[in-house]
């Protein structure tokens, strides 16, 4: 059978099957996978047990439900509903979203992190790309505008002077919404109060990626949209 050309961002290294060095790479794999798997199991272990205030639905969410422009549908109706018990809740919500584009995630995704933010929580949105960032940055915008909710976007757009600024109104809690690309989980980056992790394209990041936030706050509330 015939093999396809690797294609990645290095160079390959070609080792044989009986070689000294295919067996110490092969040992080094299986030493990082039961490592991170432990990780993995220690961490959904003490989410299990892990307790957080539950959310009130407050006037805003009201206000914000009624300026929507469409008639949801039964499943975008169901979903949201869903999501607002998941958060009014004392477990950590750990739920998935999944649907093709148009079919209304992203208004999903804002009334959770508006229900985080009114309970003031922040809210972290990791995208895969700056340009749906981007996109997601003027969605929320529009829908937001006029009520209390500071939102700001954190991507390579921004001058170092900007980032610098977003950074530290960020750590005061003056920014209730982020919205970035995978840079959200620098080691700068630094939350007042990270209520809620909204992950996009969830398939697109590795697992490490989207427990990484999880890992320092095991109370985070976590919505995956697929």
């Amino acid at each position: 059978r015939r093999l396809p050309r690797f294609v990645g961002f290095n160079e390959g290294k070609l080792s044989g099957l009986v070689g000294i060095v295919w067996q110490k790479t092969r040992y080094r794999i299986e030493e990082e996978t039961e490592k991170l798997a432990k990780e993995l199991l220690a961490m959904f272990a003490e989410k299990e047990l892990t307790k957080r205030p539950a959310y009130d639905k407050k006037e805003i969410i009201e206000t914000l439900n009624n300026s929507f422009p469409y008639t949801l549908t039964p499943d975008q109706q169901q979903t949201i509903e869903e999501v607002e018990r998941d958060m009014q809740k004392s477990k950590p919500m750990d739920r998935v979203v999944c649907g093709d584009v148009g079919f209304g995630k992203t208004e999903i995704a804002l009334r959770a992190a508006a229900l985080a933010s009114e309970n003031e929580k922040q809210t972290a949105i990791m995208c895969p790309t700056t340009i749906l960032a981007s996109q997601h940055f003027q969605t929320f915008k529009k829908r937001l505008a006029g009520l209390p909710f500071q939102i700001a976007m954190l991507s390579r757009l921004q001058s170092k002077a900007e980032k610098t600024k977003i950074l530290q109104d960020l750590k005061q809690g003056k920014i209730d919404i982020l919205i970035a690309t995978h840079s959200v989980l620098a080691k700068n980056i630094e939350f007042k109060n990270l209520g809620l992790l909204i992950i996009d394209d969830e398939q697109r990041f590795g697992v490490k990626q989207k427990e990484k936030l999880r890992q320092k706050n095991p109370e985070l509330d976590v919505l995956y949209l697929s």
